[in-house]
């Protein structure tokens, strides 16, 4: 049996009205909403920093952020794209969203509303699915142009320190929504699972693709972004009464993380930061997609000549991404 035919083998048989009951339940079995987050005391250590400080956003950057698409141009976009509006689908079934929740599929970059919201168990059911999977393509990346740099011996021009961090950055997301929830076996096992196929089809798309592979997950953030700005959407009509509250209190990792300034530390602050992120990863995936993935330097970290100063693209991106010759000339 396939992996799609053993997740729906508990629902065969069962009347619309409980397979409706048991998505529900089933959700909350994988969630339970948190309201304190208890800290671990150890005997000499205070606290931990990031590896990677962030490096901040100005709150009209966060504001300016919106959802975009970069059109295919190659068959290999093509492809691509076709496989992350798969995987979008795939996991609209693997996380419960009804149909009535699901945007229009037919806009995915624009479309930011749905017949029915989500409710707070719903959005963490899927932000923590994907912020688990999202922690894995800059990993693989990373690790690949290392091992590749050894073999060659020559320097990487700064692609490894931006995959690395990309991924920590994924990885302190799932963290914060990990702290508001207590995280049951079955999502788990969804986790360990999709980390499993998703590791190796990344190590795999790397070593054949990486231009595709860039592309792929610039796709991928797309849909991250627009995530995110439907859930924005919702805080602010008030269909998220809990995270609608300004006195919720979020994870002081994420203040410590982010540097939220006081009176900026709403779930809103915080889904604004993590938006901003994304669209940064999105950016600068498909810029490197456009590049030459053996030669050419990481525009992100360079410095560049005296007069070519504005050629360095922006912290939060435009969302198609540079063209070569805008950064590399």
């Amino acid at each position: 049996m396939g992996v799609m035919s053993l997740f729906l083998v508990p629902f065969m048989g069962l009347g619309p009205q409980r397979r409706r009951k048991s998505i529900g339940e089933r959700q909350f079995l994988f969630v339970k909403l948190r309201d304190i987050f208890p800290a671990k005391e150890t005997a000499y250590i205070r606290k931990t920093p990031p590896a990677w400080p962030h490096p901040g956003y100005t709150e009209e950057e966060m504001l300016a952020v919106t959802p975009a698409h970069r059109p295919p141009k190659t068959v290999g976009d093509w492809l691509a794209w076709k496989l992350v509006r798969m995987a979008r689908w795939a996991t609209d079934i693997a996380t419960g969203i009804g149909r009535e929740q699901q945007v229009d599929m037919k806009n995915p970059t624009t479309a930011v509303a749905a017949q029915k919201p989500l409710t707070e168990a719903q959005w963490l059911v899927r932000v923590i699915f994907l912020e688990s999977i999202a922690g894995v393509p800059g990993m693989v990346g990373g690790m690949l142009r290392h091992l590749h740099s050894l073999r060659r011996l020559k320097r990487d021009n700064g692609w490894i320190e931006t995959l690395l961090e990309e991924s920590f950055n994924e990885r302190m997301h799932l963290l914060v929504f990990s702290k508001l929830s207590e995280i049951g076996w079955f999502m788990k096992t969804m986790i360990l699972g999709a980390q499993g196929v998703f590791f190796n089809a990344m190590f795999l798309s790397y070593l054949i693709s990486p231009k595709i592979t860039h592309r792929f997950v610039g796709y991928l953030e797309e849909e991250a972004v627009h995530t995110y700005t439907r859930l924005l959407r919702e805080i602010e009509q008030g269909d998220l009464p809990k995270w609608s509250d300004p006195n919720f209190q979020i994870p002081e990792i994420a203040v410590t993380y982010w540097r939220m300034a006081e009176g900026k530390r709403t779930m809103k602050d915080l889904i604004l930061y993590i938006r901003a992120d994304e669209a940064v990863h999105r950016g600068v995936n498909h810029t490197l997609g456009n590049l030459n993935q053996v030669e050419d330097p990481n525009p992100f970290v360079s410095e560049y000549k005296a007069g070519a100063e504005q050629q360095k693209p922006s912290a939060v991106l435009k969302g198609t991404g540079y063209e070569r010759e805008e950064v590399i000339g």
